[in-house]
C-alpha cells in the first residue's frame, strides 16, 4: 500500500479505497459502536447520573411488587400500557433532582440522626416493639441492600425530606376549604320512598318464537360459550413432602443439642442511649450526672424525648452498634457507661431492667422441632425432585407422564374457563388456595413447555393439554336462559317506565302518599344518611340520585336488583356545624394538607429539573423496560 501510493495515480486509487472502507464501516460496523454509546447512563440531572442498571433494578422491583398485588406476574407490555415505566422514570428523576439540589446547597445529615431514624423505623421492630437487628439485616438483604448501601440511601432520603419540609413549611389548607369539604362529607339527607318490584310490572306473557329469536340475535354475545382449557398440574412443596417424612426422637434430640443456644431466649435489657457529636461533649455530659441530675434530665436538657433515647427491652444481638452492645451488656442494672465511641458517634448508655434468658427443654419443643426438621429434610427432597422433574420435562414428557414416572400425584382439570369455572358454571375444584394456575394456563398454549412456578418454597408444573375455542351457542342450547333474560328485561323496562311516570307526577307537587295509595304501595321514610353511607333497602345508585336532587325534588333509580325500582322525594337536607377541633375535621385537614404539600413538592421538583437541566436517554429507557426488543 505504501509503494502503490507513491505516485499520483496510486494515491488517487488508495483515497477511493479508503473512502469506500470508511463508508462501509460507518454503515455496517462502526455505526453500532456509536449507536450504543452512553447506554450505561439513562439520565443526567446536573452532575447526577442515573445508570441504566439502577433504573432497571427499580423498575423490576416495581413490577414484582405489582405482580404480588395482582397475584400474577406483569409482562413488560402490560407494564408499559399501565404507564409503570414512566412512573418509575419520573420517580428516579425527581429523587435525583433533589439529591443534586442537596449537593449544591451543601446539605448533610449527622450519622447519629441516620441511626436514630433506622432504629425507630417500625419495619425493623420485632415482636417486643423494639429494634431487631437480625430482622433489619434480613429485610435489607431481601431488598438487595448491604448495610452500608442502605445507610447511604437513608441519608439521601433524609436530605430529600429536609428539602421537602422546607419547601412546604407553613402550608395549611384555608379554613373556608376545610369547612366546605366538611359540609360536603357530613351533609345528610332524608327521603320518603316507595319500592316497585316485579309484582308491579304486571303479567308478562311468554314471548313468541319470533320475538325470542330476534332477542337472541341482538344479545347473542351474552350467551356465547367461553373458551375452555384442559389443564394438568403437579404441586410439590416442602410441607406436602414433609407429611411422608418420619423424624425419630434420637434425630430430634441430636439437633436439639446442636441448636440449644439458638433455641434459647437471650438475656434482654432495657437500654437508653444519648449520642454526642464529640468525645469531649460526651465526657462533659457524663460528669454532670449525679443523684440530683439524672440520665433523663440530661436528655431533656438536650431536647430529646423519651422515644428518642429509649431502645426498649432488647437482646445484645438487636443493637446495631457492636460497641454500644458490648458496653450495655457489661453494665449492672441501672448502670450508666462512660463515653463509648461507636459507629454513629460517641454514646452514653444506661441500663434499666434486666431479664435473664431462658433455655427450653426438649420435651417442651419436641413436636415443633420434629415438624421443622421434617420440612427441612423435605426441602432437600424437593430440590432433588425438581431436578428429576426438569429432566423428564426436558426429555419430552408432559406433566402427567413425568409425575407418574416419579411417583408424584398430578391433577387434571378437563375444562375450565378464564374465571375458574367449569362448563356447568361451578368453581373448579382441586386447585390449592392462592395458586393462580388458571391465569397461567390461559397465558400459555398446548405444547408449550412452561417454566415451573414457585410457591411455598416448592414448585408447580403445569401443561395445557387441550383448548376448546369460544363459540356462539345456538338458541336451542340456551333457550331457557334466553327466555329468562328476555322476561327480566321486560320487567325492568316496565318498572323503569312506571317509576319515571310516578316521579314526573311528584315533580308536579303531587303527594307521594296519594300516588302510593293509588298504586297499592307502602311509603317508607329513611333515616338521615350521608353520601358515602350504606343504607339498607337503598342501592348506591339511589343514594347518588338523592344527592343530585334538591330538597322536595323527586327522582327514581334502580334498587338492589334490576327487578326493583325506587321512587323517592327528598324531604330534608341538613349539614351539621363544622367543629374545627373535632378529630374528624383534623383528619380532613391533614388529608388536604398532604395533597397541597405533595403538589408543592412536585412543582419544586419540576422547577429544579428545568433549572438544573435534565437529559433522558430514551434508548436506554427502552432497553431497560424491554420496549427496545419489542420494537426490533
Amino acid at each position: 500500500m505504501r509503494n502503490a501510493s507513491k505516485n499520483w495515480l496510486g494515491k488517487t486509487v488508495m483515497t477511493v479505497v479508503m473512502v469506500v472502507l470508511i463508508g462501509s464501516f460507518a454503515i455496517w460496523g462502526i455505526a453500532d459502536i456509536f449507536k450504543g454509546y452512553g447506554k450505561s447512563t439513562l439520565a443526567t440531572i446536573g452532575s447526577t447520573e442515573i445508570s441504566t442498571e439502577q433504573f432497571r433494578q427499580l423498575y423490576n422491583d416495581k413490577l414484582q411488587q405489582i405482580g404480588r398485588q395482582f397475584g400474577r406476574p406483569l409482562t413488560s407490555d402490560q407494564a408499559r400500557a399501565f404507564g409503570v415505566d414512566r412512573q418509575v422514570l419520573q420517580q428516579v428523576i425527581a429523587e435525583a433532582a433533589l439529591d443534586e439540589d442537596a449537593r449544591r446547597k451543601g446539605l448533610g445529615v449527622a450519622d447519629a440522626e441516620v441511626m436514630r431514624q433506622i432504629v425507630n423505623d417500625p419495619n425493623f421492630k420485632g415482636s417486643t416493639g423494639t429494634f431487631d437487628a437480625p430482622r433489619f439485616q434480613q429485610l435489607i438483604r431481601s431488598l438487595g441492600y448491604s448495610e452500608q448501601r442502605y445507610v447511604a440511601e437513608q441519608r439521601k432520603v433524609s436530605l430529600r425530606r429536609q428539602i421537602a419540609g422546607t419547601v412546604t413549611a407553613g402550608i395549611e389548607p384555608p379554613k373556608t376549604l376545610i369547612e366546605a369539604m366538611s359540609r360536603f362529607q357530613n351533609e345528610q339527607r332524608t327521603i320518603e320512598y316507595v319500592k316497585l318490584d316485579a309484582a308491579h310490572a304486571g303479567t308478562v306473557d311468554a314471548p313468541s318464537p319470533e320475538a325470542l329469536a330476534a332477542y337472541f340475535e341482538d344479545h347473542k354475545t351474552q350467551f356465547r360459550a367461553p373458551e375452555y382449557r384442559k389443564i394438568a398440574f403437579v404441586v410439590m412443596t416442602p410441607e406436602e413432602m414433609a407429611k411422608w417424612s418420619v423424624v425419630t426422637d434420637d434425630d430430634a434430640k441430636k439437633v436439639f443439642e446442636e441448636r440449644k443456644d439458638k433455641l434459647a431466649t437471650p438475656e434482654q435489657r432495657q437500654i437508653s442511649q444519648i449520642v454526642f457529636p464529640t468525645a469531649e461533649e460526651a465526657q462533659a455530659a457524663r460528669a454532670k450526672l449525679s443523684d440530683t441530675f439524672t440520665f433523663n434530665d440530661l436528655a431533656k436538657e438536650r431536647n430529646l424525648s423519651p422515644s428518642d433515647i429509649d431502645l426498649g427491652m432488647v437482646a445484645k444481638s438487636a443493637i446495631i452498634d457492636p460497641s454500644v452492645a458490648d458496653a450495655a451488656f457489661s453494665l449492672a442494672p441501672d448502670g450508666i457507661s462512660q463515653p463509648v465511641t461507636g459507629r454513629f458517634g460517641v454514646t452514653l448508655v444506661k441500663v434499666g431492667k434486666v431479664e435473664a434468658g431462658t433455655q427450653p427443654t426438649y420435651d417442651s419443643i419436641a413436636v415443633a422441632l420434629k415438624r421443622d426438621l421434617a420440612i427441612e429434610r423435605a426441602r432437600a427432597v424437593v430440590a432433588d425432585m425438581h431436578n428429576k422433574m426438569e429432566d423428564e420435562r426436558g426429555g419430552g414428557s408432559n406433566v402427567v407422564d413425568a409425575a407418574k414416572k416419579l411417583g408424584l400425584t398430578s391433577v387434571t382439570i378437563d375444562a375450565v374457563d378464564r374465571s375458574g369455572r367449569t362448563p356447568a358454571g361451578q368453581p373448579v375444584a382441586g386447585i390449592p388456595a392462592g395458586l393462580d394456575i388458571v391465569s397461567q394456563a390461559f397465558n400459555s398454549d398446548v405444547g408449550i413447555d412452561n417454566d415451573a412456578l414457585r410457591v411455598g418454597g416448592g414448585y408447580v408444573w403445569y401443561d395445557v393439554l387441550g383448548v376448546t375455542p369460544s363459540r356462539d351457542r345456538t338458541l336451542d342450547e340456551v333457550k331457557d336462559q334466553v327466555e329468562t333474560r328476555w322476561r327480566d328485561d321486560q320487567v325492568t323496562t316496565r318498572l323503569r317506565t312506571k317509576a319515571d311516570e310516578m316521579a314526573k307526577k311528584l315533580s308536579g307537587r303531587v303527594k307521594l302518599a296519594d300516588e302510593a295509595t293509588a298504586a297499592g304501595l307502602k311509603v317508607e321514610t329513611s333515616v338521615p344518611f350521608k353520601r358515602d353511607a350504606s343504607v339498607p333497602d337503598l342501592s348506591a345508585g339511589v343514594i347518588q340520585s338523592v344527592f343530585r336532587s334538591a330538597k322536595d325534588d323527586a327522582g327514581q333509580a334502580q334498587g338492589a336488583t334490576p327487578s326493583e325500582w325506587i321512587v323517592f322525594r327528598v324531604t330534608d337536607i341538613s349539614a351539621p356545624p363544622v367543629d374545627m377541633a373535632s378529630d374528624e375535621v383534623k383528619k380532613l385537614k391533614d388529608t388536604l394538607q398532604r395533597g397541597q404539600t405533595d403538589e408543592q413538592v412536585a412543582q419544586y421538583v419540576t422547577k429544579l429539573e428545568s433549572q438544573i437541566g435534565t437529559r433522558i436517554n430514551e434508548e436506554a429507557v427502552a432497553l431497560a423496560t424491554g420496549a427496545a426488543s419489542n420494537n426490533n
